[in-house]
């Protein structure tokens, strides 16, 4: 998932609380002239327990404390106004909580909303994102769907005492609570500023993303643009499908080291990579990993000549389980989802404590047969759920909305060709007037990688959205050790990347 996987959660210290929400045609009050609580509109089918208010001074806002290194610092935030709105939805005993983020000054708000997603099992960050909007004129907000913010361990929530399932609170985290934080957060922007949101956007990567997909697909008047890069969709799949590497090595019988495993890796590189070191169009690259079979890798001191079952075993590993047809890109790093032994952690998370209710379940043991019951019932279980893949968008495209998404062709979590797959089943006559996806040469999971990397494309979504013009390249930059900046201006898919980035000094 992203790198950031872990909450920051910022102290406030409530100055007021409003408990009695609105009717929904109240008259809407003046301009708030300090932060304070205000009176909220519940979301139907929410009850608002609690409002609260803090006021935060203007300068640079840090996240200590985050066992993720890598949050940097936000220097020049403006003083802002936080309020926290905790929602619940009757019989579902769930305490869900929405904060947003708000320039003080009028005069430095854009009249703009932007909804932030999350990463794993975190349904959003209550720290840099809001800093982040904020300083660039946005009222921003984020919510925790009620699961709290540690994004790999479920186990306070996914299961009730008796061991079973708490769906509402994996409903709220599946889509219930973005849509929610959307209603809330405008409401609280339209109360604070005594005037109208001018436009709403959503940003997000990975779950995130998956979340962003969600909105356009059942709530396609929530957000006039919606940014998604890396979507987790066909989340009932993913998180079964990543474990495939588990079966594969228990098949193959074969338990390669993370340095073997690398090897492939560096040698499908070479053989179809650009001088840069990663691959343009991982789909026009067949090269078969037998053909290192007899190779000599140096791995921890000691020479491992490469065998046939392990080459199969990679073979298979890219391929993909046979219900999907896909599997993460050749040139995509495989020591997260293809690690012999250690299976990714989100996916494992979801068979024990989802598919099976059985926290002991052993993911490492896992055959093809099943595999593919441990896929079958994800399924079954979850597509209605967490789907996230309804490929009719056609209310979103009716409404206005413009989607514009990203996935970088090294991701080495969630296999870009899921994306890919998913654009080519979109229900529209003219997708490109509405839903732009880009795929970045040697990008990570979110950023990272070889790759030049993605800027500005929230900005390119922003002049869509508000001047209708559809982004024909998105901008792609990346620094050398020697000074020179490599750009490249990559077009929407269906195109293929062409050319070598260019640089000047």
């Amino acid at each position: 998932m992203r790198r950031r996987l872990v909450l920051l959660m910022a102290a406030a210290v409530p100055l007021s609380a409003a408990l009695i929400p609105m009717a929904a045609d109240a008259a809407r009050p003046a301009a708030a002239t300090r932060c304070a609580a205000l009176p909220i509109d519940a979301p139907p089918g929410a009850v608002v327990e609690e409002v609260t208010a803090t006021a935060q001074p203007a300068g640079t806002v840090a996240f200590p404390g985050s066992p993720i290194p890598g949050q940097p610092p936000v220097t020049d935030v403006p003083a802002r106004c936080e309020v926290t709105v905790t929602l619940t939805h009757p019989g579902a005993g769930d305490h869900v909580h929405v904060k947003i983020a708000l320039p003080q000054d009028p005069k430095q708000w854009s009249g703009r909303f932007q909804a932030t997603g999350g990463s794993a099992y975190l349904a959003g960050d209550f720290g840099f994102p809001l800093a982040t909007g904020v300083k660039a004129g946005y009222v921003t907000a984020a919510t925790d769907a009620g699961v709290g913010g540690n994004p790999v361990d479920v186990s306070g929530w996914a299961l009730d005492a008796d061991g079973h399932l708490d769906s509402a609170l994996l409903t709220n985290f599946a889509s219930r609570a973005a849509h929610d934080m959307a209603v809330v957060g405008k409401d609280v922007a339209d109360r604070f500023y005594g005037r109208k949101v001018t436009y709403s956007y959503w940003t997000g990567c990975s779950t995130g993303g998956r979340q962003g997909y969600q909105e356009a697909q059942a709530y396609p008047t929530d957000f006039q643009g919606i940014l998604a890069n890396s979507p987790a969709i066909d989340w009932d799949r993913f998180a079964v499908a990543t474990l495939w590497s588990q079966a594969v090595f228990n098949e193959t019988r074969t338990h390669p080291s993370a340095c073997v495993v690398d090897a492939f890796t560096k040698a499908a590189i070479a053989a179809c990579g650009n001088k840069d070191g990663y691959i343009d169009d991982p789909s026009s690259c067949h090269w078969d990993a037998r053909r290192l079979v007899g190779t000599r890798v140096v791995c921890d001191g000691r020479t491992v000549t490469i065998d046939r079952a392990t080459a199969d075993a990679v073979n298979r590993i890219w391929a993909g389980p046979p219900e999907l047809g896909y599997g993460p890109n050749k040139g995509a790093d495989l020591s997260s989802i293809g690690a012999a032994g250690s299976p990714f952690i989100v996916a494992d998370i979801w068979a024990k404590y989802f598919v099976t209710r059985n926290p002991a379940f052993v993911t490492t043991k896992l055959t093809y047969r099943t595999f593919d019951q441990l896929l079958r019932s994800s399924e079954r279980q979850f597509h209605d759920v967490i789907g996230s893949d309804d490929p009719d968008l056609s209310r979103f495209a009716r409404a206005g909305g413009k989607l514009l998404s990203w996935h970088g062709q090294a991701d080495q979590l969630v296999p870009t060709q899921g994306t890919v797959a998913y654009r080519e089943k979109v229900k529209a006559s003219d997708v490109g007037d509405f839903y732009r996806l880009f795929l970045l040469p040697g990008v990570t999971h979110c950023g990272g990688g070889a790759g030049p990397q993605p800027t500005g494309d929230l900005d390119a979504l922003v002049n869509w959205v508000e001047h209708g013009h559809a982004p024909a390249t998105l901008k792609t930059t990346k620094t050398e050790s020697d000074g020179t900046v490599l750009t490249r201006d990559v077009r929407p898919f269906p195109a293929k990347a062409v050319g070598s980035p260019s640089g000047q000094g």
